[in-house]
């Protein structure tokens, strides 16, 4: 009776102490099947792929050029838009984020939804993108910059400049494409 009493409460103690349900293996599941198809989408053939479909399959058509987001953000600090411009840089580490330019004004970053895709984390300076998401102003804090920062690889005195929060029209790209030119 004794060994039944200690195996019942070592199978009790095994399950309490690993809370992990059917939905929570599905979730890790999906977020390594999420990660492999990553690795799967940026790798072909042992080269890394810098053009192509990135993210959900989006199409070209409808795009606005990146100039005339601020226009379109001008009745609301965010709106579902599809838009279109040069990629500056990406995250150095992972590609979980890319900047864009804006003629004359600051560059805009790109992240992507549910950090559920990554683009190439090199080589895809000056390529053109087209990216199907949402637009939004926001204010980014000072902690958050120089993540951001020393994720692009700044020098610790860059890094060490940034004081200040900064406002600007960030975007989360549900699909974006990659090409060598526009």
């Amino acid at each position: 009776m004794k060994k039944h009493f200690i195996i019942l409460g070592l199978c009790s103690i095994v399950f309490a102490c690993n809370p992990k349900t059917e939905k929570d293996s599905d979730a890790t599941d999906s977020t390594e099947t999420q990660a492999t198809a990553h690795e799967d989408e940026v790798e072909e053939a042992g080269e890394v792929k810098l053009t192509g479909n990135f993210g959900e399959d989006i199409t070209e058509e409808n795009a606005i050029e990146i100039t005339e987001l601020e226009a379109a953000l001008a009745d609301s600090d965010s709106v579902a838009v599809k838009v279109e411009g040069d990629i500056v840089a990406t995250c150095k580490k992972k590609g979980c984020w890319m900047t864009m330019e804006v003629p004359e004004k600051e560059d805009m970053r790109v992240t992507f939804k549910d950090y559920g895709f990554f683009v190439p984390t090199s080589g895809v300076e000056g390529k053109h993108a087209i990216l199907d998401g949402y637009a939004k102003k926001v204010t980014t804090d000072v902690e958050t910059l120089k993540h951001f920062a020393k994720d692009a690889g700044k020098s610790q005195e860059e890094i060490d400049a940034i004081t200040e929060p900064k406002t600007e029209i960030t975007f989360v790209a549900d699909g974006v494409i990659i090409k060598d030119t526009k």
